[in-house]
């Protein structure tokens, strides 16, 4: 899932009531988020937040995923934020977001409720994250 757009009135977890519909994709990541958790699957957790102008070269690239699967993100109102679901068998989470040629980022990969934390500023400088599995494997 890509930070773009979309609708979502699924029920809130907390008052059981329908959601209002939203047009900000993070908030769609967040209910997939919730709905994975409840039902015992881990999942893997993508964000990018700051300031990032269009540059010469068009808007922030960000690139997100696993070892074996690889994304394209979608920057919008100052942030991306994207689930996956944990895939046992990879061997590290990444998300990269790249500036064109101006701004101030933050960005994060989150699994099992362990983060990594990246920054850039200014130019074309890349913003990375990335959590590897443990030394035998596994996600634990």
């Amino acid at each position: 899932m890509s930070g773009g757009s979309s609708s979502n009135g699924s029920k809130s977890a907390t008052d059981g009531k329908a959601g209002p519909s939203t047009s900000k994709g993070d908030n769609a990541a967040d209910l997939s988020g919730d709905r994975d958790k409840k039902a015992g699957k881990k999942v893997v957790v993508f964000k990018v937040w700051g300031t990032a102008p269009a540059g010469a070269l068009g808007p922030l690239n960000i690139t997100y995923g696993s070892d074996s699967d690889n994304r394209d993100g979608t920057f919008k109102d100052g942030e991306f934020k994207a689930t996956l679901p944990l895939d046992d068998d990879a061997l590290y989470f990444d998300v990269t977001a790249q500036l064109q040629g101006s701004g101030d980022i933050h960005c994060s990969v989150t699994v099992g409720g362990k983060t990594d934390k990246g920054h850039a500023a200014g130019d074309y400088n890349i913003c990375s994250a990335q959590l590897s599995a443990g030394l035998l494997g596994g996600w634990s």
